[in-house]
């Protein structure tokens, strides 16, 4: 029974998300390719804003009743009238949507590993779903409070109808994933050349390259920072010519980009930035009303980022956040740090990003030499002057603004101990790395575009080309594009298919195995004492990756690790919990538990027993 539910509960999402996707097409009448990513990303403001107004549940269910209505309303007469026969995918919309299902059936299968899915971004979705509202002051599970909800909304929508288990989640964030993707492709104006759409599917594909700490298959958000940048870019450049249709299609897109993380005000700064540059370089008679249109859509788009610091400022008062700059820290460069540390952490700064061994800086020495390479060849053979360069001037300075901002983070907001390890630094890189890789990929697309001989969608399939060998070098370059994408997108599908075998010797299995997860029914935190014994192998007890698994599973916020037991603190160490939960046994901590307590020391959960003479431990909760 529960899973037919479950199955009727998915096909209602989809139809509801399918019937505002028809509205949006029919009232706004965007290009197909934007369709999902606006959807998507409105879907997240809506459950946004009902969930800063304490409506979170009343607000997802209303969005999917009218999803549903809608659905009903376009496709019953669609059907009556047998129209149904008209919806013919292309040949490039049959290959994405193959490539997408393919890597769906991999997260639909998906385990959290990460960390950060532990230490915030998964927690925060999981008491959302338990309390049917946002985290507050007092949420004691939740580490980072000022940390935005705006993918954890849209997860929040699709996990509380269709199901709350960790595969549903990474789906959830594999939609939003997978819309950007489509999004890009819609520069494309010639829908005929499948080169460049076979370019930019190995561009993109390229792109996982630089996401390969962290791949898709997780809740963290640094691949989604650019890659909706990259949409922004992508529909500014498209409706260049209708301004004000732009600045409708990006509201909803920046405004949901300004609360995947906190530093997506400055990913979407950029977006808005280049919607600027390109209503200034189209003038026309509107050009003012152009002008207050864009203005408008800024101003709608900073209204999630307006209200969630509000909502910091209001209901978090007193609560310290993680990277908060203060006006004191700005104003003075000490901020706890003394002259020789801010020295040592700007010397391994500069190292580390001029470090040609690391993925980040390999990425962007070899797209500026692809991008200097093309342009001098697209000079010289064919006689164009393509705007590549002009591309790369622009992204290398925001390239340069983004890895200072990330130097200022380190010495002005960053805890000591993680500014001198640089914690985070190939992630924050890589989002860069990925947005600069990805403008120059959207660029040369349109280069090349613009350099066909004939227009291919205004000429007959046979008058395409200028020369049989222009023809024959066309259908090579599909090849080798082809060949490129479909090597890259196997190599990470192998690579996320490798993590999941393997997720039976990750520390989250392990403690899955003995906890359980649970979703206590009312949300309330379990209040009992936890101590947890396993290996400190790769620091995992040490640098709280344990502790941050158990509260996830346990949905409990007081949880200790240990990895050693010393003999004459058995007892009172103990004393002060409520339970003993090993994850990892071994043969000291079994000699240990059965010397003190007369237990066998396997791995399970052990109830501790106070009593006038002391503690015992008695296995099962």
């Amino acid at each position: 029974m529960n899973v037919i539910i479950s199955i009727l509960m998915t096909a209602a999402v989809l139809c509801s998300m399918w019937g505002l996707v028809l509205l949006t097409r029919t009232a706004l009448k965007l290009q197909a390719e934007f369709i999902p990513v606006f959807v998507c990303s409105a879907i997240g403001c809506w459950v946004y804003f009902c969930g800063l107004a304490g409506y979170l549940f009343e607000g997802s269910a209303a969005l999917l009743i009218a999803g549903l209505v809608l659905f009903l309303l376009y496709v019953i007469p669609v059907i009556r009238q047998r129209g149904y026969g008209r919806f013919r995918p292309s040949l490039f919309q049959t290959v994405f949507a193959v490539g997408s299902l393919l890597f769906f059936h991999l997260l639909a299968a998906d385990k959290l590993i990460h960390y950060d899915n532990f230490s915030h971004w998964a927690i925060v979705v999981k008491q959302m779903l338990i309390t049917d509202a946002f985290p507050d002051a007092g949420s004691s599970l939740i580490d980072f409070k000022n940390y935005p909800l705006g993918t954890s909304s849209f997860i929040y929508f699709i996990c509380r109808f269709v199901g709350n288990a960790q595969e549903i989640m990474v789906t959830a964030q594999g939609i939003l994933i997978f819309s950007c993707f489509y999004a890009v492709f819609g520069i494309v104006r010639e829908k005929r050349r499948f080169l460049l759409y076979a370019f930019l599917a190995a561009g993109c594909s390229v792109l996982s390259v630089f996401n390969i700490t962290i791949r898709i298959s997780n809740l963290l958000v640094d691949f989604l920072l650019p890659i909706y940048t990259l949409v922004l870019f992508t529909m500014a450049y498209w409706y260049r010519g209708e301004i004000r249709k732009a600045c409708i299609a990006v509201v909803p897109v920046a405004g949901f980009l300004m609360i995947i993380k906190n530093t997506g005000i400055i990913f979407a700064g950029i977006g808005l930035i280049y919607l600027v540059y390109v209503w200034l370089s189209h003038r026309g008679k509107d050009f003012w009303k152009n002008g207050a249109a864009v203005l408008l859509s800024i101003a709608g788009a900073s209204m999630t980022y307006v209200l969630w610091t509000l909502h910091m400022a209001w209901g978090f008062q007193g609560v310290e956040n993680k990277f908060e700059i203060s006006g004191e820290s700005a104003g003075s460069l000490s901020v706890g740090k003394s002259g020789e540390e801010i020295n040592q952490i700007i010397s391994l700064f500069i190292r580390s990003v001029f470090d040609l061994s690391s993925r980040p800086a390999m990425g962007v020495v070899g797209f500026h030499a692809a991008a200097v390479l093309a342009s001098v060849l697209a000079a010289v053979l064919m006689k164009k002057r393509w705007k590549l360069w002009k591309a790369l001037i622009a992204l290398d300075v925001v390239l340069a603004g983004y890895y200072l901002g990330i130097l200022g983070l380190y010495i002005f907001s960053m805890p000591l101990d993680e500014a001198l390890r640089l914690a985070g630094f190939e992630r924050y890189a890589s989002s860069i790395v990925i947005l600069f890789a990805g403008g120059l990929v959207l660029c040369a697309a349109v280069d090349i575009e613009n350099s066909f001989y004939y227009r291919g969608d205004v000429m007959p399939a046979y008058r395409a080309f200028k020369s049989v060998q222009s023809k024959d070098r066309y259908q090579k370059g599909i090849i080798v594009f082809a060949a490129l994408a479909v090597s890259l997108l196997m190599s990470e599908y192998n690579g996320m298919k490798s993590i999941q075998r393997n997720y039976e010797n990750t520390l989250p299995y392990k403690v899955y195995e003995v906890t359980g997860d649970r979703w206590p029914y009312g949300g309330k935190v379990d209040e009992s004492r936890y101590l947890l014994y396993a290996s400190d192998t790769d620091g995992q007890v040490t640098d709280y990756y344990l502790q941050y698994i158990a509260k996830y599973l346990l949905y409990a916020d007081h949880v200790d690790g240990i990895c050693a037991f010393y003999q004459d603190n058995m007892e009172n160490l103990l004393s002060g919990y409520d339970r003993l939960v090993v994850v990892e046994s071994d043969r000291q901590a079994k000699y240990l538990l059965k010397k003190h307590f007369d237990v066998s020391g396997e791995e399970g959960i052990y109830q501790v027993v106070h009593s006038e003479g002391g503690v015992s431990l008695v296995m099962g909760q």
